[in-house]
């Protein structure tokens, strides 16, 4: 069951990260919302409504998921920039994912996650090495340094692209 809920492993954060790795993760996030879109643009709606493993969410919801989380991600960021070791609002993920708006067309986070990810590679790319630094703290993972999270949020969403990835090749899906 672990291999279907972490098909790339678990999180593993990458101590004092150099310049060059932290260019090549924003560069890789960059580059997911476009993974994501050709991961899920030949699934129908029965694929959409299949969950990845057995008691896991649907396609649906992951997309879903995948725009929340890197909402939440880049408010995390932004208050960690603007204030003092702020603590980070946490949601109910399993909750959000019952509610009315995931069922909506997944375009629409689809779309978000395309939007978001401009902003947020541009704030990334204006920031100072040193402002890598600032912290807030998860009320999940306790106190975490700008350069944890961002290696955190790209896993994130690489671990949900990976997710899908292998339903569709489980299934025989193209």
């Amino acid at each position: 069951m672990d291999r279907l809920r972490y098909p790339i492993g678990t999180f593993e954060p990458v101590p004092n990260p150099t310049p060059e790795q932290r260019s090549s993760w924003i560069g890789e996030m960059t580059e997911i919302p476009s993974i994501v879109r050709l991961n899920v643009q030949s699934l129908n709606s029965e694929q959409l409504e299949t969950p990845y493993r057995p008691g896991g969410w649907t396609v649906r919801q992951v997309i879903h998921h995948m725009a929340d989380n890197d909402m939440n991600a880049f408010i995390r960021f932004k208050r960690a920039l603007t204030e003092e070791r702020p603590i980070a609002g946490s949601y109910r993920e399993d909750l959000w994912a019952e509610l009315g708006d995931y069922q909506v067309p997944i375009e629409a986070s689809l779309v978000m996650m395309e939007s978001l990810y401009g902003r947020f590679a541009a704030l990334l790319r204006s920031l100072h090495p040193t402002d890598f630094q600032r912290t807030f703290t998860s009320p999940t993972h306790g106190v975490m340094s700008l350069d944890t999270a961002m290696q955190r949020y790209a896993w994130h969403d690489r671990h949900h692209i990976a997710q899908i990835a292998a339903l569709k090749q489980r299934s025989g899906w193209h």
